[in-house]
């Protein structure tokens, strides 16, 4: 999955409030194909239990739990996404 396209699914898991704390640096993120495990390490490393984090080493799964315990790259996201969001509703609609 293109970088973008994984920023954008994450960044609607945390808007969706689809992501719960279950223990100290672990949580269970409903995704559009299951529920997944996202543990973070002490060096605040991911860890996702989904076949794409385990093919690839990440996920939106695992950037969302980064976005939500990192409020500083989720502001960073909502601007951007914001910002993307302007431009395509400014941009002139073909017929």
């Amino acid at each position: 999955m293109p970088i973008d396209t994984m920023i954008k699914k994450a960044y609607d898991l945390v808007q969706k409030g689809r992501i719960e704390a279950i223990g100290d640096e672990l949580f269970n993120v409903v995704g559009e194909h299951g529920t997944y495990t996202v543990a973070r390490r002490i060096d605040r490393t991911v860890n996702c239990n989904c076949l794409g984090f385990v093919r690839k080493g990440r996920c939106s799964h695992s950037l969302a739990v980064l976005m939500l315990t990192q409020p500083a790259l989720l502001r960073t996201v909502q601007k951007q996404v914001s910002k993307a969001s302007y431009r395509a509703e400014s941009e002139p609609r073909h017929r």
